[in-house]
């Protein structure tokens, strides 16, 4: 079984769990870079929202294909999940939710959102 890491917003009310990736994104896109993510993508990784499914504010643009969720109490930005025109049910959660020593020894892969969409390492 794999080793798993969990992450919460600031409050607690939203809870994740993810298999421990290989790398982490950081993705330089307008939005990304303003949230500051460390996102572990699912799939290739396994994860879940475990609580505060319903407990999120959402924001979404551009392609729609994807929705940022934010906790309504604390505004943490915790995952991103399928938007309205998604074609894919994918998601990715946001490891600076978790604790820094459980994510100290993750690479972290660094994604050219804003121009190219390729990884630039």
């Amino acid at each position: 079984m794999a080793e798993m890491i969990q992450g919460a917003c600031h409050c607690g009310a939203v809870t994740f769990e993810v298999s421990a990736p290989k790398f982490v994104v950081s993705c330089n896109c307008s939005i990304c870079r303003r949230y500051g993510a460390l996102w572990a993508h699912c799939p290739p990784n396994t994860g879940a929202i475990l609580t505060g499914r319903n407990h999120t504010k959402t924001y979404s643009w551009g392609d729609h294909l994807i929705d940022f969720h934010a906790c309504k109490t604390c505004g943490c930005i915790t995952h991103w999940g399928p938007g309205p025109k998604a074609d894919q049910q994918r998601i990715a959660l946001n490891l600076r939710m978790a604790e820094p020593s459980d994510i100290a020894d993750i690479p972290v892969r660094h994604f050219d959102g804003a121009d190219s969409w390729e990884f630039l390492d």
